[in-house]
């Protein structure tokens, strides 16, 4: 006769749950207990039952486990449930503990006690917890189904935590990490243990923490730091919750911090058991036996591994722009995941690659972070379209061919092992307004092809000590991912001789001008400065910029070309004298304002643009310098 075939883990776990049930009934009948039904179930399990498994994480005692039984039994078999209720005596099955003491093998008093499993860790709870002795006890519903073989998130921890996948990709510096902290853990095999990583790759910190969760054969849960209960009550009661699901399912947690979270984080982390891991920009100052590790955007030569991972076969057809493309972008291994799996297909379909592995690599890393901090300026103007002597074009060109060239001289070259400083691409232009300064970082952005932000430094500086250096942080972290080209402008807001401490303040303007100034050094693209005042500028400063460049104001001939260039191709023109227009004394931007009021005054005359609508709005913007243009410059306009 053939051996039966084995019962899967489900299906004998019910059946050992209906031979406890039946055990249990006869115990309350008074009659003798059938324990070797209950015996042959279990050996059929290809794996502990789930009330063996619950008893011995939780530590019941014979007693306890059966209570927890009985209360189930109840709720799920009817014969324990009517045994129950004869028992006592009544109509409705209830299950007390007199009755528990009364009936159930190797009693003790201590059961219902605060401190011991049933109630510590919720398992059971009581109707009446000032009478507990004589209290209706019912089992927690999350314990009810975890005995049945049905397992989930405990839905009071559901709005409260999310799941944290394995990622698909991880880059190779966070893979010797997640090694390092596997033998760490290994090593100590003592929990609780705490782990910290910070940096500024948070989705490959969650992936990391992913990555050491799953080689210890648990689950991982984020939870943000924000939403940890203050009131003590709730906090315990996330706690012991967390603490459950942590053992009944096999799981770590991962608490993602921010700033002002260091408090709730402390207060959680004194009730936790387990594995814990914390996420966040900057380290929480913990016990110094804690380890840690920085967990940063992965540096340009993993990009390059990572994109020739997420493209596959796909890789040879943009072999020759990844290296610009892990230069300009700090992407995660997440973002480069997805976007290998969004551009592979088309890749194969004979899309040009170059351009839509770099366009689509801009968008991604066009943050909304960085949009609700500065103004995004979309760089339309060529080389063409800028008036400029030609020693400040020489300089622009020269900007945009470092930025070009950034890992040859950087990586290949070895420039960047001798440290992060004066890596960065910063610059100074200084010009009264009007002069060019915003357009030729415009010119910059289009020839590189990179995203230009403007940031107002007069919005950013903050009277409050430590309020400008932290959003000045908040620009600079939210610009990494995309090497973008920033602009600040007003920089005499925060740039004036200040070298001289007189008092408080003056100490923390500086350390606020050193703060902007060192991460301008280490950034990866390109930050640009602007003032109309040079000379309010501390020369000290002024020797940390790689390029200052003076936008002088234009003279008559640059004046000339700029009117030149300032009328579209579409607009109807009679009798331009680009002559006579060049002596009026303005600059490009006063220049551009002139040609645009005309062109309103002329569509409101139901003509074409010429030199009376032009002289009417030269005087429209010299009244708002108070400043009228003279008899010479507009000799002959009209």
């Amino acid at each position: 006769m053939n051996a039966p075939l084995p019962q899967d883990w489900s299906d004998a776990n019910q059946a050992c749950l209906v031979a406890e049930f039946a055990r249990l009934t006869a115990l309350l009948a008074g009659e003798a207990a059938d324990t070797a039904a209950c015996d042959a179930t279990r050996q059929a399990l290809p794996a502990p039952a789930a009330i063996d498994q619950l008893s011995d994480t939780f530590g019941l005692s014979r007693f306890e486990r059966d209570l927890l039984l009985l209360c189930a039994g109840v709720e799920l078999d009817g014969r324990l449930a009517k045994a129950c209720a004869a028992a006592q005596g009544q109509a409705t099955p209830t299950v007390d503990f007199h009755l528990a003491l009364e009936r159930l093998d190797m009693p003790h008093w201590s059961a219902l006690a605060p401190a011991r499993p049933l109630r510590q860790w919720r398992l059971l709870e009581l109707e009446r917890p000032s009478t507990p002795g004589g209290s209706p006890l019912h089992i927690d519903e999350r314990i009810l189904h975890h005995l049945t073989g049905i397992d989930y998130l405990d839905p009071r921890l559901e709005p409260l935590l999310r799941p944290v996948e394995s990622a698909p990709l991880l880059a190779p510096a966070h893979g010797a990490i997640v090694e390092q902290a596997l033998q760490r853990l290994e090593a100590s095999a003592s929990f609780p243990a705490v782990l910290q990583l910070h940096g500024s790759d948070r989705s490959g910190q969650e992936d990391t923490a992913a990555a050491i969760a799953a080689g210890l054969g648990l689950r991982l849960y984020a939870l943000e730091a924000t939403d940890i209960p203050a009131e003590a009550q709730e906090l315990a009661a996330l706690a012991v919750l967390w603490q459950r699901e942590a053992a009944l399912l096999g799981a770590a947690l991962l608490i993602v911090t921010g700033d002002g979270d260091e408090h709730l984080v402390r207060r959680l982390l004194q009730r936790l058991g387990g594995l814990v891991l914390l996420s966040g920009r900057e380290p929480l100052a913990l016990d110094e036996a804690t380890p840690q590790w920085r967990i940063d955007r992965p540096e340009a030569a993993d990009q390059q591994q990572l994109w020739q991972a997420a493209l596959g076969a796909s890789a040879e057809r943009v072999n020759g722009t990844l290296a610009g493309v892990a230069a300009q972008f700090q992407l995660s291994a997440r973002q480069i995941h997805g976007l290998g799996q969004r551009l592979a297909p088309a890749l194969e379909q004979g899309e040009p690659a170059s351009q839509a592995l770099w366009s689509a690599c801009r968008t991604t890393a066009q943050g909304s972070e960085l949009d609700r901090l500065a103004q995004r300026i979309e760089p339309r103007a060529g080389w063409d379209d800028i008036v400029l002597p030609e020693a400040q074009l020489a300089t622009l060109r020269q900007i945009a061919t470092q930025l070009r060239h950034r890992l040859t001289v950087y990586e290949q070259w070895g420039f960047a092992s001798q440290g992060p400083r004066g890596l960065g691409i910063s610059a100074l232009f200084e010009g009264e307004s009007g002069t060019g300064k915003t357009l030729a970082a415009e010119v910059i952005a289009h020839a590189v092809g990179l995203d230009l932000y403007r940031i107002d430094l007069s919005a950013v500086v903050s009277k409050y000590i430590g309020e400008t250096e932290k959003n000045l942080r908040r620009v600079f972290d939210a610009a990494e991912a995309s090497g973008a080209i920033l602009l600040f402008d007003e920089a005499d807001a925060l740039f004036g001789k200040r070298s001289e401490v007189k008092d408080s303040h003056d100490r923390y303007a500086n350390i606020e001008v050193s703060y902007l100034l060192q991460r301008m050094e280490a950034y990866r693209g390109l930050a640009i400065l602007t003032t109309n005042h040079k000379a309010a500028l501390d020369p000290a400063f002024q020797r940390r910029l790689r390029f200052i460049l003076r936008f002088p104001f234009p003279d008559q001939a640059q004046r000339e070309a700029i009117w030149r260039g300032t009328f579209p191709d579409a607009a109807p023109l009679d009798g331009i004298d680009y002559l006579k227009l060049a002596r009026l004394g303005a600059t490009g931007g006063a220049i551009r304002n002139i040609a645009l009021n005309a062109a309103f005054l002329a569509a409101e005359d139901g003509s074409a643009v010429g030199m009376a609508q032009l002289l009417r709005a030269a005087r429209l913007e010299a009244a708002k310098r108070d400043k009228p243009p003279s008899e010479a410059e507009t000799r002959g306009w009209v």
